[in-house]
């Protein structure tokens, strides 16, 4: 069945399925946050971004072979409800942005940096701090070798604007121009977007749309 990245709290997850990596989208939890299985299609190893709530269906996504790793995108408690016991169940290495892992109850085993990589299996993710939303949020981009690149972009990018930064012009100005130099910048328009909460988008989608996002200030 074709992707198309809509899911819902107690429905079916979805499953995106590349060359190299298969992406599976599942909704947890009562603000309808998304989690994120990456399985390398080589060797089978898999990592986790948001252990956000629902430990039980993030489990059961997860399945018998496990995980290596589970990346955290920013330290809002609505992001790691699930961390501790998607943790002891797995035994998975726990992956943070540098500046947002004090703010997460979970030890953080491997702090990330702004062009940090990791890798699931083969596959190699490229880290991008934004800051705004949180100081140490983190976006994950694959840049996938046989076709467009996809960006995992927690709460610092959704279809229609920029993550929350609660009125502060401060925190707007440095959340548009990291996601306008570090994402829209080097990334083309087919460059799918998987975001913390709801639907997915496209950079395609959503550039044209940056003069507004400027004009109104969030």
């Amino acid at each position: 069945m074709t992707y198309s990245g809509q899911v819902t709290v107690g429905g079916p997850a979805d499953v995106h399925e590349l060359k190299d990596l298969m992406i599976t989208k599942i909704a947890v939890g009562p603000m309808n946050n998304n989690a994120y299985l990456l399985r390398c299609r080589a060797t089978d190893e898999q990592l986790l971004i948001d252990a956000a709530n629902d430990a039980k269906t993030l489990i059961g996504m997860i399945g018998d072979d496990g995980i290596a790793s589970v990346v955290t995108t920013h330290q809002h408690g609505d992001h790691w409800q699930a961390l501790a016991q998607v943790v002891a169940a797995t035994g998975a290495r726990t992956y943070a942005g540098r500046e947002d892992a004090a703010g997460i109850p979970v030890p953080t085993d491997v702090l990330l940096d702004d062009g940090a990589t990791l890798r699931v299996g083969q596959v190699e993710l490229t880290a991008r701090h934004l800051v705004g939303h949180t100081p140490g949020s983190i976006a994950l981009v694959y840049d996938d070798p046989h076709g467009h690149p996809h960006v995992f972009t927690g709460d610092c990018l959704f279809p229609g604007g920029v993550g929350n930064t609660r009125k502060d012009p401060e925190a707007f100005a440095s959340l548009i121009h990291d996601v306008e130099t570090k994402i829209f910048d080097v990334l083309p328009d087919e460059t799918w977007v998987y975001p913390g909460h709801g639907d997915d988008t496209s950079l395609g989608a959503e550039r044209p749309h940056l003069p507004e996002w400027h004009a109104r200030g969030w």
